[in-house]
């Protein structure tokens, strides 16, 4: 992981058409990266270590893994996200170097929980941790497809930059 001009470099997308199509193959390349950056290593956000929502298990896999590379608003329904696949090895380097100018964080709140959003404007990219206080969970990562839903982001990211620098 390099910085260069404050850039975060990314690494290479892991592709379905690498495994031949084979899908079972393909998510457990996928599990083996995530399980490298979130199970065996012991990944920080800005000094805080991260926990991982491991239960329920979904395919003898950690629930986090599950939000990480699926998609579908019922969560006994959700179906793997090519995409998301994809850029499995993402979240780690972008938690891990959240201070860069190059990404926009900002923390919100949905309903009673924090949510701390990590956003790589150029790839369209965002990670949502939660804060649990004395600890970080990683919740989800996904490419933010649409442009009223990247606008959004970047309104609310504002908002929360100047509400910041208002308070000093």
């Amino acid at each position: 992981m390099s910085k260069t001009e404050n850039r975060i470099e990314l690494p290479p997308i892991i592709t379905l058409e690498e495994y031949s199509g084979d899908i079972v193959n393909y998510l457990e390349a996928v599990y083996t990266i995530f399980r490298r950056d979130f199970v065996d290593s012991k990944p920080k956000y800005r000094n805080k270590r991260l926990g991982l929502k491991k239960y329920p298990l979904i395919s003898d896999k950690e629930y986090t893994f599950y939000h990480m590379t699926h998609k579908g608003n019922i969560e006994t329904e959700r179906t793997p996200d090519l995409r998301r696949c994809e850029r499995i090895a993402y979240p780690k380097p972008l938690i891990e170097n959240s201070t860069s100018t190059s990404l926009k964080v900002w923390k919100n709140k949905r309903g009673t929980k924090v949510r701390i959003l990590i956003f790589h404007e150029e790839e369209s990219y965002l990670v949502v941790l939660e804060d649990r206080g004395s600890y970080i969970l990683p919740w989800t990562a996904y490419i933010v497809e649409y442009k009223n839903k990247k606008q959004r982001l970047l309104k609310e990211y504002e908002a929360y930059i100047n509400a910041e620098t208002a308070h000093g």
